[in-house]
């Protein structure tokens, strides 16, 4: 187990870049959200002016 986790010696650079991409992969699923509630809130406003 230990040299799975040392990867072969390149721990250094293979850890951080999975951290890296795991953070860029969150907060683009966050902004999906986030933009995703913001645009139903704006439809809503729209379907209440509606008569």
């Amino acid at each position: 187990m230990n040299n799975y986790f040392s990867m072969g010696g390149y721990a250094a650079f293979v850890w951080p870049a999975y951290a890296l991409s795991a953070l860029v992969m969150i907060g683009l699923a966050v902004t999906a959200w986030w933009n995703l509630r913001v645009r139903e809130r704006d439809l809503a406003k729209l379907r209440d002016q509606l008569p």
